[in-house]
């Protein structure tokens, strides 16, 4: 049995498990349900396939799934368009004879988005791998995470800093959801190219080193990471809220501009542009550097 395939099955009765049978217009039924959520034939009726077919897509067995029946799959279990395609890239993993060997994704900015980053200032602002890997920032996005820059330039990774660096918890209030967010983007980069080996570092890396992690990764939630609000409890400007927007850049192997924003005359914007004077006059400014002390160079 595939990895591929284990991943297919898993998805749906994960999913499966989360659907009351209400959700659906199903009636409960009598007596006490061995599942928490839809039985096998319950899905099955209501995707319009056998339910000897719909088992042997969970138990892996089945490969190559119908873009009809991916479809009706997924309508059936109420995803949203993003699980709709994260599903739809699961089953296509599933079918293929062979794996195909990845290549590594670029960690080269180019110089124009690295000038756009210096143009946004004061608002912080970073560009990030397609697994959130730092891979260059302006002043006030570099040390918009407390303590980031203390960690060698191949560890700063945001995902990495939310699950294992002890700053993260105070930085977030809503600490949990913030952790969601990230371990759903994760899911859903490894819908489309499971077998990277940048991805599986990664995941690998906090499934061993992060319970959180772990039961997060269980829940096979899909989202990739966009726009919103985030409160920052930041130890040198105080708290602030900021609205930020995720964009993607071209040619560049899945990488992002991500950049923090508050409007102008508001306390916010104040602690922006208090963030970015502090952190342009710090002796670590730069998001390639070294580590200025050998001794705290292990995030762990």
């Amino acid at each position: 049995m595939t990895t591929e395939q284990t991943e297919l099955g898993r998805f749906l009765r994960i999913r499966r498990a989360g659907v009351r049978p209400a959700d659906v217009g199903l009636p409960a039924g009598a007596g006490t349900r061995r599942t928490p959520g839809l039985r096998r034939e319950e899905l099955a009726a209501l995707a319009g396939v056998s339910i000897d077919y719909y088992t042997r897509l969970e138990r892996g067995k089945e490969t190559r799934p119908s873009p009809a029946v991916v479809d009706a799959l997924a309508g059936a279990l109420g995803l949203d368009d993003e699980e709709r395609e994260f599903l739809r890239a699961l089953a296509a993993q599933a079918a293929r004879r062979a794996p195909v060997p990845p290549s590594p994704p670029s960690r080269q900015v180019r110089p124009t988005v690295t000038q756009l980053l210096e143009a946004l200032r004061p608002n912080p602002a970073y560009v990030l791998s397609r697994t959130n890997d730092l891979l260059a920032a302006n002043p006030a996005g570099f040390h918009l995470l407390p303590g980031l820059a203390e960690w060698p330039a191949r560890q700063r990774n945001t995902i990495r800093y939310t699950f294992l660096h002890p700053a993260a918890r105070a930085l977030w209030p809503d600490w949990e959801q913030k952790a969601r967010g990230c371990v759903a983007h994760l899911r859903a980069v490894a819908g489309s190219d499971p077998d990277a080996p940048d991805l599986a570092a990664i995941i690998g890396e906090l499934i061993v080193k992060s319970p959180d992690f772990s039961r997060l990764w269980d829940r096979y939630e899909v989202r990739r990471m966009g726009d919103g609000e985030k409160v920052f409890r930041h130890p040198a400007v105080g708290t602030m809220t900021l609205a930020h927007e995720s964009l993607e850049l071209t040619r560049t192997d899945g990488q992002r501009l991500v950049v923090y924003m508050a409007a102008p005359g508001t306390a916010d914007y104040d602690a922006v542009v208090l963030l970015d004077m502090a952190a342009f006059a710090g002796p670590d400014s730069s998001p390639d550097s070294a580590p200025s002390e050998p001794g705290r160079s292990n995030p762990h």
